[in-house]
């Protein structure tokens, strides 16, 4: 054959030295060619060249060739293995890491054959040299196999090797055998072996890598304990985890003994104590930490002048914040798209709405477009501030940028239109809310309860005109709101049709609604009114109103004395859930029907009103002692009425039974006490009057009962 070239691909540089340096290639190349051989380098360069001819087998002959020469082999066994893992092995890296395995296993079986031998004694430097060969080809299950023996070997004869522990641990840490590495270290400690730094810095940094921080400071004071002085890269390892982790007494108390001890720290141990400070509310720590590192030559990132302005901002210190944030231009950092948006919206919650838009002016400049909720904030203080002009400038811009406004910002708009009672513009806004797909109808309602509370009542019916126009439901107590204020002004033609709607849309007139209106009856004093109301009472069609109209009748048309048609009413009354209601309406009836001249029917209201207890603690009989009538808390009209029907019953008690109590009193409070006394007064009466209370003695009242123009006045 002729000569034969090892290419550039096969990458003799490559290969391990000791097939370079020996005649491993020229002997494998003996089974295949015949003819000479060049041996190239990566350019094609012949770097040498020798006869191809090779008649010896390897594993059975003595002998090599070595170009023409015969060369005898001292250990045929090495040469076999050397071959077969050639053989199995690609050429390369593959081959490199089996060759370095290879060269560790004999270096173990050299060792354990040492081991056995009489001359054997313990050595560090030699355990060292068999776990950087262990290390070195990736085999970590027989590094912690060699570690156990080491640890079963030093423990039997007392010796404590100190470089081969922390080397085992090291290699270990950096391998990111976290539980091997932890439980060879906790071994090394049982046995008092003395931990070096390094050692624990690699800890240390596993598991932090690993997100175990606890774990790491256990590494760490467990170094404090063994009285190991850390170092720098300890330092810069230790304080920001620490600092991280929210234990910034102890970062902070290491950053101070860092400095005692000649270290100067690096930018991300200032970086991570200005930032966990700031978010503790630490400021001044933080501040002080930031003006150290000022002073010390670091430069601010971008990233330490944006923590630093925000945790300014959230506490509410916006001067030194926006101090921070002028401070962070001038050292040219461009501010991001969050920082804009974090102090436009600290500072216009804060009500410094001035500030707040001279920078929303600029981040517009800088090209970022501010969020929904950037606007919405803005927008929402400018409202609350009642800036219409403003608010609305801002919302146009909103809309024209193409963003969608929140339920909250329109509500805050419209509330503000509301107030400043720009009808008007309401409507667009509300029609534009409408348009978004946003539900309209409670906002609608909130506006017209806006001005239904302002009394603004021309408004609220213009308004609710509007809603009805554009199809907007309300609801029934803002309708029944309106309807009160309508009443309250005097628009009773505008409150009938608000009443004939609440009517007509199921809710329910209770009798307190009822008794209100009949209240206005009382108090009305023009013709034209009076129509109006009863028209009102008409539309409630509560049947307290067919009670009052059939009260007015004769007996023919009732085909019912009137006390039992009143004890018929009342017995219909839930006094569980309208006790209070019926008392309101008794009272108001009663002024009523005394207004009208109607005192025999208002003294049946007033009986059956009592048998029902409605006024439980009005008469009080205390034997022979005293008597007593409390009107405190009727209305005028029924505090006349029961007046006069208590004394009745009073008069038929002592003429009939003979039974006169010492004293007899009216309890009337100063605001019923003049109507009382005069309707007395017309017929002599024997009581007197002071401050709140008309008494008198029994025998004088007895006597004046006696009166024929008393009987007739009772």
């Amino acid at each position: 054959m002729g000569a034969h070239q090892i290419s550039p691909f096969f990458d003799v540089s490559k290969t391990p030295n000791f097939i370079r340096n020996s005649s491993f290639i020229r002997s494998y190349c003996s089974g295949g060619w015949t003819g000479d051989i060049d041996y190239l380098d990566e350019s094609g360069s012949v770097i040498y060249s020798g006869k191809g001819v090779r008649s010896v087998e390897p594993g059975l002959d003595d002998h090599v060739m070595v170009g023409g020469l015969r060369k005898p082999i001292m250990n045929a066994s090495a040469v076999a293995k050397i071959v077969e893992v050639v053989k199995r092995w690609k050429w390369g890296p593959e081959l490199e890491t089996q060759w370095i395995k290879y060269k560790s296993d004999a270096s173990l079986s050299l060792f354990r054959w040492a081991k056995r031998q009489s001359w054997y004694v313990l050595s560090d430097e030699c355990y060292e040299i068999l776990f950087d060969g262990l290390n070195q080809s990736r085999d970590f299950d027989a590094v912690q196999s060699l570690f156990e023996e080491l640890v079963q070997e030093s423990s039997g004869n007392g010796a404590s090797l100190f470089s081969a522990y922390n080397r085992v641990i090291q290699y270990l840490a950096k391998a990111e055998k976290l539980e091997v590495s932890f439980c060879c270290f906790k071994k090394a400690q049982d046995y008092s072996c003395k931990i070096d730094t390094q050692t624990y810095n690699d800890l240390m940094m596993l598991f932090l890598n690993k997100s175990l921080p606890y774990k790491a400071f256990e590494i760490y004071e467990s170094m404090q304990a063994a009285g190991c002085l850390l170092d720098g890269s300890t330092y810069e390892l230790i304080i920001p985890s620490l600092a991280k982790s929210g234990r910034l007494d102890a970062a902070f108390k290491l950053f101070q003994e860092m400095k005692e001890r000649k270290f100067k720290p690096g930018f991300s141990i200032f970086a991570s104590l200005v930032d966990s400070m700031g978010k503790a509310g630490r400021l001044d720590t933080s501040m002080k930490i930031y003006m150290e590192m000022l002073g010390s030559g670091h430069r601010p990132s971008a990233t330490m002048f944006v923590s630093l302005i925000d945790s300014y901002a959230k506490a509410g210190k916006l001067d030194t914040a926006l101090q921070l944030w002028e401070e962070m231009k001038k050292a040219g950092f461009r501010p991001n798209f969050g920082l804009y948006t974090m102090i436009i919206e600290s500072h216009a919650k804060s009500g410094k709405l001035e500030t707040a838009t001279s920078i929303f002016k600029e981040m517009e400049k800088a090209g970022f477009l501010p969020t929904p909720s950037t606007y919405s904030c803005l927008l929402e203080m400018h409202a609350a501030s009642g800036q219409v002009d403003s608010a609305m400038k801002l919302y146009n811009s909103m809309i024209n940028a193409g963003l969608r406004p929140g339920l909250s910002t329109y509500t805050a708009l419209l509330t503000l239109l509301a107030n400043k009672k720009l009808v008007d513009v309401a409507a667009k806004i509300l029609l534009e809310m409408k348009s978004m797909g946003y539900s309209i109808d409670v906002s609608a309602s909130d506006v017209l309860m806006v001005y239904v509370k302002d009394g603004s009542v021309d408004l609220a019916l213009r308004w609710l005109s509007f809603m009805g126009s554009s199809g907007i439901r309300t609801n029934n107590f803002i309708v029944r709101q309106l309807f009160e204020s309508c009443m309250k002004n005097g628009l009773y033609e505008s409150a009938k049709p608000l009443l004939e709607n609440y009517v007509n849309a199921a809710a329910k007139v209770d009798l307190v609604l009822y008794t209100s209106i009949l209240a206005y009856l009382v108090r009305c004093q023009e013709e034209q009114d009076e129509r109006h109301l009863m028209a009102i009472l008409g539309a409630t069609k509560h049947k307290a109103h067919a009670f009052l109209c059939g009260l007015f009748t004769g007996p023919e048309q009732r085909k019912q004395p009137v006390l039992s048609f009143v004890r018929e009413f009342f017995q219909g009354i839930d006094y569980e859930l309208e006790e209070g209601a019926a008392r309101y309406f008794v009272n108001v009836l009663l002024n009523y029907l005394v207004l009208m001249g109607q005192i025999n029917r208002a003294r049946c209201v007033w009986k059956v009103a009592y048998e029902n207890k409605l006024f439980p603690k009005a008469i009080v009989f205390d034997q022979h002692i005293a008597w007593s009538l409390d009107v405190r808390n009727l209305s005028v009209g029924a505090a006349l009425i029961a007046v006069v029907h208590t004394l009745h019953r009073f008069r038929k008690r002592m003429l009939y039974y003979g039974v006169i109590p010492r004293r007899i009193k009216l309890v009337t409070g100063p605001t019923l006490k003049i109507v009382v006394a005069q309707m007395l007064s017309s017929v002599e009466s024997p009581f007197e009057v002071s401050k709140v209370v008309l008494r008198a003695t029994g025998d004088s009242v007895m006597e004046w009962f006696k009166k024929p123009i008393v009987q007739q006045f009772l």
